[in-house]
């Protein structure tokens, strides 16, 4: 068996002192085998001291490139693992400076490959979040036909976007799979209403883009994994607020876990991926 984690760390560094200690906290009590970040600050690295807490020796950071959208200049993305990375790489996303990383280990002698992805920022479908899904898929079509592969990340796009129902024609939701229903939402927490400005901030957008005052709330994290896979368990993690402070949450996005089983046992070097 296998653990995935993916969670969204949030990138400002406000209160970053009292968020890490959440997440080292709630990451620790999931002791994944492998976990996922997204909105890695940088150049600070805010992944490299989550995984010296959680004493995962091997970190694949991948930062995005400069680009005209606000942040991604200032972050990244990183894979954490407690298993050597046989093989790792990235493929670039040809928007918003993002980029996607994967990596191969092998699991109790079993090969897996996992891949981290910050995808298009835009409420609701977009063409260009569809492209990007489009060259995951690329990418996959690449791998031998025998491997098992874990695609997670922030997909910024809720169930019924055109992005995540493009994913699960190629990949089952570990989460639909095992609840038989998406999450009500992993974002926004009550991280993101803890002063006026992040109110007014979210209300303007909810405006915009959602024609109405009402706080939006949705779920854009996944773990997809293909039929190589079975989901043993599947939660949401780093869920719950800080003791006696109801707004101060690890991130403004839930985290996910899941617990998988490999279907068929193979053998690892019959179904090594070649680096990119």
């Amino acid at each position: 068996m296998v653990k995935i984690a993916t969670i969204n760390i949030l990138y400002k560094l406000e209160e970053w002192e009292q968020r890490r200690t959440l997440l080292v906290d709630g990451l620790k009590g999931q002791q994944a085998d492998l976990i996922a970040l997204q909105e890695v600050k940088l150049p600070e690295d805010t992944s490299a001291f989550l995984a010296s807490e959680l004493n995962m020796p091997y970190v694949y950071l991948v930062p995005f490139q400069s680009s005209s959208y606000k942040k991604t200049n200032s972050i990244g993305i990183a894979i954490l693992s407690r298993y050597p990375f046989i093989i790792q790489g990235m493929v670039d996303l040809q928007s918003q400076g993002r980029r996607m990383q994967y990596v191969q280990v092998e699991v109790d002698g079993q090969p897996l490959v996992l891949c981290n992805g910050h995808y298009y920022w835009y409420p609701g479908s977009h063409q260009e979040r569809v492209k990007q899904i489009e060259l995951l898929l690329n990418w996959k079509n690449t791998l031998p036909v025998d491997m098992p592969i874990v695609a997670v990340g922030d997909f910024n796009g809720t169930p019924e976007t055109s992005a995540i129902m493009l994913m699960k024609q190629h990949f089952t939701s570990a989460y639909y799979a095992y609840h038989n229903q998406e999450p009500e939402y992993t974002c926004p927490t009550l991280l993101a209403r803890r002063d006026w400005k992040k109110v007014l901030s979210q209300a303007v957008l909810d405006l915009i883009f959602n024609q109405t005052l009402k706080p939006w709330r949705g779920t854009l994290d996944y773990i997809f994994i293909n039929e190589k896979l079975r989901v043993i368990n599947c939660f949401l993690i780093l869920n719950q607020p800080a003791l006696g402070d109801p707004t101060l949450y690890p991130s403004d996005h839930f985290g996910i876990a899941a617990e998988l089983q490999y279907n068929h046992p193979l053998h690892p070097h019959k179904v090594q991926i070649q680096s990119l």
